[in-house]
């Protein structure tokens, strides 16, 4: 049960970007349709503040590049294949956003009208004034761009006044917590201390591009119970790069 939080948000709209495994159950693999419903409820949560919420879904559940270039695949083809695989995650978050009472729009990239509008920028802006929650799939509809990229370049086209990158760590650290037990969590990072990092949580085209059009991002632990509210608060959660 998740914890209702109040205050007046800190942003009126978001870009959340999601990491594919956050649909799968627990080997990490496939959608999980109990999981995708909890991710709903985390969605709703922060939509009862009254904010716009845009919502980018990544396909590492589905199917990783990686898998394919080690086997000799063409990158092209392969960022392909992963551009439809996140279609699919994104028609089953709608199915779940929408069962909550959110209604919910799904645009792609890459033009599938059957199922999704196409990506219109504006269009996506007028979706979001009207309360709609817009689940942006098929990436950049480019290949060599991952979707956090995608998100960035989305935040921005939308005029985000943030980007939530949602994973199952609760920050970056200095080094990994999994392994080293004094491990530090930095609670506010610049876009270059970031870069210089390489910071692995967010490839540096994300990152860059974010710096050059000062537009902050939230790394935060999905699964912690409220954390997704207090980012829209203010509240300090996770680890802020601006």
């Amino acid at each position: 049960m998740s914890t209702e939080l109040t205050g007046t948000p800190k942003y009126s709209r978001v870009l959340l970007k999601l990491g594919g495994e956050a649909l799968s159950g627990e080997n990490g693999f496939g959608i999980d349709p109990q999981r995708v419903v909890e991710l709903a409820k985390k969605i709703k949560a922060i939509k009862q503040h009254d904010i716009e919420v845009a919502v980018v879904i990544g396909a590492g559940n589905l199917w990783r590049g990686r898998i394919g270039l080690e086997a000799g695949m063409d990158r092209a083809t392969a960022d392909y294949m992963g551009m439809i695989a996140t279609v699919m995650n994104a028609l089953a978050m709608q199915d779940a956003l929408e069962r909550q009472g959110i209604v919910t729009r799904v645009q792609t990239a890459i033009e599938m009208r059957t199922v999704a509008e196409p990506y219109i920028r504006l269009r996506a802006i007028r979706h979001l004034e009207k309360g709609r929650v817009v689940i942006m799939a098929a990436g950049t509809g480019n290949p060599f761009f991952t979707t956090d990229s995608a998100a960035a370049l989305r935040a921005n086209e939308i005029n985000a006044e943030v980007m939530i990158k949602a994973t199952k760590v609760d920050g970056v650290y200095d080094s990994d917590p999994k392994t080293d037990s004094s491990a530090t969590r930095y609670e506010h990072m610049t876009f270059m201390e970031a870069l210089n990092m390489r910071v692995g949580v967010l490839d540096s085209t994300a990152l860059t591009l974010c710096m050059d059009n000062s537009m902050p991002i939230i790394v935060m632990n999905l699964w912690e119970d409220g954390a997704l509210q207090k980012a829209i608060l203010g509240q300090s959660v996770g680890t802020m790069i601006s």
